[in-house]
């Protein structure tokens, strides 16, 4: 028996990219309910057909997570369907990907809200439920971006850092009280997705989104704390605790071409993936 055997399953993107082959995996290792949030609505009909469930088993609601009455919406359809959600899969991202100072006030306080502050905020209306039935599991996807500054990505790294600290911080309150509830924070490369189209790595591999998922997965049957993706990105806290800052911007920067990776990035505008 798996974790996802039987369960009512939640996760945020979950229309297309990472969320909807991770929808797509939870359906196979057993989940009972699904439940997908994506502000596409034509991605969302499209993913229907991609899924073997039941009509009766799946919600897909054309939802903007950065808006509370459309997400209070969400759960109320979830509530009358009589589902509790075990498993919430915070997936949905944004990344602007230009310089700090080509930013517009509207692309910061997107950013901050579709990367960070919704997650929080949506997992603040689902967890008292986890922790009066004493289990549950909470699953962000934040980035590798969250241990490392990178030139184009100001405030997608801050996004990210925030998503990061807030993540692992509710794990150790969740365990600290005996909650039941699982906390896991996923920090991954980029991933072969559209939304990150045009991004360059010479050293460090782009990561493929099916291998990305199947370690999500796993990762979450194990109960493990963090996933880092691919291995070396389990170095970064060590390398940032024993060299001078100035080496550091040298060996990620120059001698792994991190600093230049968004040079060319086109990404996809305006989603949430």
């Amino acid at each position: 028996m798996t974790k996802f055997r039987n369960s009512t399953v939640l996760i945020t993107g979950g229309a297309s990219g990472i969320g909807l082959l991770l929808a797509i995996q939870s359906i196979q290792k057993g989940a009972k309910n699904l439940v997908l949030l994506d502000r596409d609505e034509q991605a969302l009909h499209s993913a229907k057909g991609k899924l073997e469930v039941r009509e009766d088993q799946l919600l897909c609601l054309p939802v903007d997570i950065t808006l509370e009455k459309e997400v209070e919406g969400a759960i109320q359809k979830i509530t009358e369907k009589g589902w509790e959600v075990d498993i919430l899969i915070n997936n949905a991202g944004v990344v602007t990907g230009k310089d700090f100072l080509q930013h517009t006030a509207t692309d910061i306080e997107r950013d901050m809200q579709v990367n960070s502050i919704a997650p929080m905020k949506l997992c603040l209306k689902l967890l008292p439920g986890m922790v009066n039935r004493g289990r549950g599991h909470i699953v962000n996807i934040s980035s590798a971006a969250s241990m490392l500054s990178n030139p184009g990505m100001s405030v997608y790294c801050a996004s990210k850092w925030a998503m990061t600290g807030w993540s692992d911080s509710l794990r150790l309150e969740m365990e600290r009280k005996k909650t039941g509830v699982q906390v896991l924070t996923v920090t991954p490369y980029y991933i072969d997705t559209g939304m990150f189209e045009g991004v360059r790595s010479p050293i460090i591999p782009i990561l493929n989104p099916e291998k990305a998922v199947k370690k999500i997965m796993k990762a979450i049957e194990r109960d493990r704390i963090i996933l880092r993706m691919p291995g070396i990105v389990y170095t970064l806290p060590f390398l940032k605790g024993i060299l001078p800052k100035r080496w550091l911007d040298v060996i990620v920067g120059r001698v792994f071409g991190i600093h230049h990776s968004m040079d060319h990035f086109k990404g996809r505008q305006n989603e949430q993936t």
